[in-house]
C-alpha cells in the first residue's frame, strides 16, 4: 500500500506566508528566534572578559593554554552541534530541534557556572557550543521560511546583528560580577554563566508560543497541520485582500538521502556552493581573528588594563550592531549582490586604511577602537549577509544542513586559524607584523566582495521556492 504521505500535494502556502504584512506574530518570531545570536554573543564575551577570573580560582586555576583549550573546545562543539543538529532539523522539523537545542544550551551553561575542575568546565563549555550551533541550523531555517520575502533580507541581517548585544551584555556583567567590592571573584565568574542560563528559560518559555514551520509540514506532506497552522496565522495578522489567487506548488513530498544532499551543493548549485564557502570563511577570518586578538592588542600596545578592556568592547558593539540594522533595508531595495559587494569591499578598504595608522603609531586606544567600530560598521552587515545567503540559496529540504554545513566550515576556518595567526603575531611586539595580519584580512574581504559580484543572485523580495526549486516539487 502506498504511503499517503508520498502523494503528489498541491498547495498555496507558501504564496500565503509571503504575502502576510509584518506583523506582532514575525515580530515574536524575530525575538524569540533570533535571541539565539544575543546568547553566542554573550557566551563568546564572557569567556573573554573573566579570563584572568578563571586563571585566579582556586578551584579551576586555569593557565594561559587550558583557557584558550576551552574556547577552542567552545568552537569544536558549535561545529559538531551544528553538523548533528543540523541534519535532525530537516528530518524531524524546525520547532522540535529549536526546542531542543536552546534547552541544551540552558543546561549546559548552567552547568559550567558549578565547574569543579579544568575537565569538567571545557565538557560544559563544549556541550553549551553544541546547544548554539545547532541553534544556527534550527533558528536560520525556521526564521527564512516564516518570515515573508519583501522582509527577508533586513530581518536576517538585523538578527544575526543582534550576535553584538549579547556581546554588550557579556561586557557589562563581566564587570559588573566581577566586582570584586561586592561579590568575590570565584563567585563572580560563575554568575556571569548564569545570565545566560535565565535568559535562555525566558526564551524558552517564548518558544512555546512559535508554531512549526507550514513550509517543513507541507514538504513532509502534512498538509492539514500546515493549512491549521497557516490559517490561524492569518487570523492573528489578518488575510491581506488578494488582488489574484495566490500561485499554487505541486511536491511529492519525498525523504532526503545524502546523495541528494551532494547533487544539490556539487551539480546544480555549484557556483552558490562556492559563493557560501567564500563569504562564509572570508567573514569568519576577518571577524575572528579581530575579535578574538581585541584584548591582547588593546592591552600590549595600549595599555589598557583587563577589568577595563570591556568598556571599549562597547562602541566596537555599537557600530556592529548599527551596521545591519541600518544597513539591512538596502538588501532588500538594491538587492543582494550589489549590497554584499558593497560592504565586504569597505570592510577590507577601512581595514586596510586601520591597519596602516596603526603600523605608523598614528592612533592610541580611543582611536583604535573608534576605527575598529566604522570598519565592523560595514563588516557586521557583510558577515550577516554571508549567512543570509546560505540560507536562502539552496532548496527547503536541505535548508537546515546547509547552513550547518557551511557555518561548520567558517566557524572552523575563522575559529582556527584566525586568533592563531594573530595571537603569533602579537606575541612578536612588533606593529608591523600585526599590520600584515590586517591586510591579509583585508585582502581577503575583497576577494569575498569580487566573489559576490561574481557569483552572487538575486534573492531579494523573492520567494524561497524561486530563489531554490524544491526537490519535491513536480
Amino acid at each position: 500500500m502506498p504511503d499517503p504521505r508520498n502523494a503528489m500535494v498541491e498547495t498555496d502556502i507558501p504564496a500565503r506566508l509571503d504575502r502576510l504584512r509584518w506583523g506582532r506574530f514575525h515580530l515574536l518570531v524575530a525575538v524569540a528566534l533570533g535571541i539565539t545570536w544575543v546568547l553566542d554573543g554573550l557566551e563568546v564575551t564572557i569567556t573573554g572578559s573573566i579570563a584572568g577570573a578563571l586563571k585566579s580560582s582556586p578551584v579551576l586555576h586555569l593557565t594561559d593554554a587550558e583557557v584558550g583549550l576551552a574556547g577552542s573546545l567552545y568552537l569544536v562543539g558549535a561545529v559538531v552541534g551544528a553538523l548533528f543538529f543540523g541534519w535532525l532539523t530537516d528530518r524531524l522539523g524546525r520547532k522540535k530541534l529549536f526546542t531542543i537545542t536552546l534547552g541544551l544550551y540552558l543546561l549546559a551553561t548552567a552547568a559550567t557556572a558549578f565547574s569543579f575542575d579544568f575537565w569538567s568546565f571545557v565538557l560544559f563549555r563544549a556541550l553549551t557550543g553544541a546547544g548554539i550551533g545547532g541553534e544556527y541550523a534550527a533558528i536560520n531555517s525556521a526564521i527564512q521560511e516564516l518570515v515573508p520575502a519583501r522582509y527577508r533580507g533586513h530581518t536576517d541581517l538585523v538578527i544575526n546583528g543582534s550576535f553584538w548585544i549579547g556581546a554588550a551584555l557579556g561586557a557589562l556583567g563581566a564587570v559588573a560580577l566581577l566586582d570584586t567590592s561586592w561579590v568575590s571573584p570565584e563567585i563572580g565568574w560563575r554568575l556571569t554563566f548564569g545570565l545566560g542560563a535565565i535568559l535562555g528559560l525566558g526564551v524558552l518559555l517564548l518558544r512555546r508560543y512559535i508554531p512549526e514551520s507550514p513550509r517543513w509540514l507541507m514538504l513532509h506532506g502534512r498538509i492539514a497541520e500546515a493549512e491549521a497552522i497557516m490559517g490561524d496565522i492569518e487570523r492573528r495578522l489578518g488575510t491581506p485582500v488578494a488582488t489574484e489567487p495566490p500561485v499554487k506548488l505541486r511536491l511529492r513530498p519525498r525523504t532526503l538521502r545524502m546523495a541528494d544532499v551532494a547533487r544539490t551543493l556539487f551539480h546544480d548549485y555549484p557556483r552558490r556552493t562556492v559563493l557560501g564557502v567564500v563569504l562564509m570563511a572570508t567573514q569568519a577570518f576577518f571577524y575572528n581573528a579581530i575579535f578574538f586578538t581585541y584584548a591582547l592588542v588593546l592591552g600590549r600596545f595600549y595599555g589598557v588594563a583587563d577589568a577595563e578592556v570591556g568598556l571599549y568592547l562597547l562602541p566596537f558593539a555599537a557600530g556592529n550592531f548599527l551596521g545591519p540594522l541600518l544597513l539591512g533595508r538596502l538588501f532588500d531595495t538594491i538587492g543582494r549582490r550589489a549590497m554584499i559587494a558593497t560592504t565586504y569591499a569597505l570592510s577590507g578598504g577601512l581595514l586596510a586604511v586601520t591597519a596602516w595608522m596603526f603600523v605608523n603609531g598614528w592612533l592610541d586606544a580611543r582611536t583604535q577602537t573608534m576605527a575598529w567600530s566604522v570598519v565592523f560598521f560595514f563588516a557586521s552587515a557583510a558577515a550577516s549577509s554571508a549567512y543570509l545567503t546560505v540560507s536562502e540559496s539552496f532548496p527547503l529540504e536541505l535548508r537546515a544542513l546547509a547552513i550547518a554545513l557551511f557555518y561548520a566550515f567558517g566557524t572552523a576556518i575563522g575559529g582556527v586559524a584566525g586568533p592563531w595567526l594573530f595571537g603569533a603575531l602579537i606575541g612578536t611586539g612588533e606593529r608591523v607584523s600585526i599590520g600584515w595580519g590586517y591586510a591579509l584580512g583585508a585582502v581577503l574581504m575583497v576577494v569575498g566582495a569580487m566573489a559576490a559580484l561574481w557569483l552572487g543572485i538575486a534573492a531579494e523580495r523573492k520567494p524561497l521556492e524561486d530563489v531554490a526549486t524544491p526537490l519535491s516539487r513536480e
